[in-house]
């Protein structure tokens, strides 16, 4: 029997998952890890902690799987987006890679935002211009560590580097590349006009492919280092969100998912690059030529809910769940801005931070912990609303994430949106996508269609809304949009502060 396998690179953790031809998920592994944040604002990771944690999840799950390695026909990836690693001549890493929720490239943002000015650079970006993308973070090494900037010969997203260390190959996919704001996302290329506005060389980007394309196979090194067979396939793969749809069945127009990982994102499928005037979302490219998909995004959305539960020392996720899901819409007075790491959606800033408002002495962390999940959703429903008003719109939401594992917080969302939410079986969707095109560039599977059409199943159970509740919650919603339209310069204000050295 033939078996594929995903590598899901994440922000904290690194899985790995091995599907066989029915999709019957055969074995799965793990390992979480944090980023770095030497100063306020920044995010980094070292890549190495990636590859080490690709190692151990690949060794553990051919152990599970319990067969010869080279059953294992083919291996497919899903990463992190926007994150910046830096290599050398020899394709050794330079600095720990900047990632996409660092926020320190203010300024060159704004140089970014002088250079590309025109209607035509807009159409080649066709996203909003924002801090922790690859470009803006390269540009900052250049202004801020000209001496390692100097060193650098090639720059790569997170998850090709774990292709790089598994078969010698420096090679990026459409919908990652189109994550970085040097590609032109309608021309499906590296740009070469916005690139030469900000004096960059086109020669250190990548060559780019499908998601399904064939990159090489596992190395002789590489082999002795994971456990898997010399020669094994490796293929492109793409990033998480473009993965995570997949894995959730989600690949033709009219279809959408709503993500809460450690960021959230609304993400519709599209036959057609769609251009936001205000660039408050993002377009990207998808797993092959000729789609796209069109996302709103919010910063923190598990990530809240994971500080929060981390002040308390609250582990036990399900006394959470079951605390929360006796309480009232509302959570007894709180509204809670989940803008610890800035916000893209709809706000383009990252100088925000979080903020509850309505605590009293009769609060408890149980209605604040409720507060962070109904916050996460009013801004995903922000992201909504900014979709619907491109013309995209969807009858039922494909909810994914560890935030997909909280009944509470699929019941809430489907309130506050007024959206029926469903669930696929398998819990592991990036994962999932990133096996299913393993098993279609390795020929398993003759298209991405066929093989979701194969692989993805849904639970039984659909989370209608509440009308009721969703009558309550508009209260809430519109005084969460108005808390921040007046209090948002006050709020960058106090974010200045906590950045001082």
């Amino acid at each position: 029997m033939s078996y594929m396998m995903g590598i899901d690179l994440g922000t904290s953790s690194l899985k790995v998952s091995i599907i066989d031809h029915s999709g019957a998920i055969r074995a799965q592994s793990s390992k979480s890890y944090r980023f770095d944040s030497p100063f306020g604002g920044y995010a980094e990771q070292d890549p190495e902690i990636w590859w080490i944690a690709c190692r151990e999840c690949i060794q553990e799950g051919l152990k599970t799987l319990r067969t010869s390695p080279a059953e294992v026909k083919s291996v497919g990836f899903s990463g992190q987006m926007h994150g910046a690693v830096l290599l050398d001549r020899e394709s050794r890493v330079v600095r720990p890679a900047i990632l996409h929720c660092d926020t320190r490239s203010g300024r060159q943002v704004e140089y970014l935002g002088e250079r590309v000015k025109s209607a035509n650079s807009k159409r080649k970006i066709f996203n909003p211009l924002y801090t922790g993308f690859l470009l803006p973070s390269l540009l900052w090494v250049r202004d801020n560590e000209p001496e390692l900037y100097g060193k650098v010969t090639q720059v790569c997203l997170p998850k090709d580097y774990l292709k790089l260390k598994l078969c010698g190959e420096v090679v990026s996919d459409y919908s990652d590349a189109s994550a970085t704001l040097a590609f032109d996302v309608e021309g499906l290329c590296w740009s070469d006009e916005l690139l030469a506005a900000v004096d960059v060389p086109r020669e250190l980007f990548p060559e780019c492919l499908d998601s399904s394309a064939v990159v090489g196979t596992v190395s002789r090194r590489a082999s002795e280092e994971t456990g898997l067979s010399e020669g094994t396939i490796v293929v492109n793969g793409g990033g998480d969100q473009v993965m995570q749809a997949i894995g959730n069945g989600v690949t033709g127009q009219g279809m959408a998912t709503v993500n809460i990982g450690s960021s959230g994102q609304v993400c519709f499928q599209c036959e057609r690059p769609i251009l936001n005037p205000c660039l408050s979302t993002n377009t990207f490219c998808s797993f092959r030529r000729g789609k796209w998909i069109t996302m709103g995004a919010t910063m923190s959305a598990g990530l809240s809910l994971k500080w929060f539960t981390g002040l308390l020392g609250e582990t036990d996720y399900s006394k959470v769940n079951d605390e929360i899901a006796e309480m009232r819409p509302g959570s007894g007075g709180l509204i809670f801005l989940p803008y610890l790491n800035g916000e893209r959606t709809p706000h383009v800033n990252p100088d925000l931070s979080g903020a509850f408002f309505g605590i009293n002495v009769n609060t408890s962390k149980f209605q604040m912990a409720r507060a962070v999940m109904e916050g996460v959703a009013y801004s995903l429903m922000q992201c909504i609303e900014v979709c619907k008003s491109l013309g995209l719109n969807a009858s039922e939401l494909i909810a994914s994430g560890g935030g997909a594992r909280s009944a509470p917080w699929l019941q809430l969302q489907a309130d506050i949106y007024g959206i029926p939410l469903k669930t696929s079986v398998n819990q592991e969707q990036a994962g999932t996508g990133a096996a299913i095109t393993a098993g279609v560039g390795s020929g398993v599977f003759g298209s991405v269609e066929e093989a979701c059409a194969c692989v993805v199943k849904y639970s039984d159970k659909v989370y209608l809304p509440n009308m009721e509740n969703n009558r309550n919650y508009q209260d809430y919603y519109v005084l969460f949009k108005k808390i921040y339209r007046n209090c948002h310069e006050e709020i960058q204000q106090v974010t200045a502060l906590g950045r001082r050295r």
